[in-house]
């Protein structure tokens, strides 16, 4: 089993910037695929990043490509969302999520292992 849990979220102006942290346990960590996800209100989880295990590959959705940055640090078990310029539709709570496909898919099904969400809020 591995534990996923996020942090860093928070509410924030239009146009600012958060981190956002996920840190795993209970397994070894540096053998998985990981991404983020969000959900807003009334609508599906989507796909938002995702960075193979190696760290020397990363994927974004085309609505935060440019703004978002994903990164890892396996010595401290944890995956990092640096979220810049952001926008009220940006308003989700934010997931992570491991997986063993490879590279790492955007589908929901595709991901194993979840964390429990941290709300992001962009106030305009």
């Amino acid at each position: 089993q591995l534990h996923l849990a996020e942090s860093g979220g928070g509410l924030v102006q239009a146009g600012g910037s958060l981190r956002l942290s996920c840190a795993a346990s209970g397994r070894p960590f540096g053998s998985w695929n990981m991404g983020w996800f969000r959900e807003a209100p009334g609508k599906e989880r989507e796909f938002v990043a995702a960075i193979r295990w190696s760290g020397g590959s990363t994927y974004y959705a085309d609505s935060v490509k440019g703004r978002f940055t994903i990164s890892r640090d396996d010595a401290l078990n944890t995956v990092y969302l640096r979220m810049n310029s952001l926008k009220p539709e940006d308003t989700a709570v934010y997931y992570c999520a491991a997986t063993k496909f490879d590279p790492p898919g955007v589908l929901v099904g595709e991901y194993d292992y979840w964390g429990q969400g941290t709300q992001v809020t962009v106030s305009s």
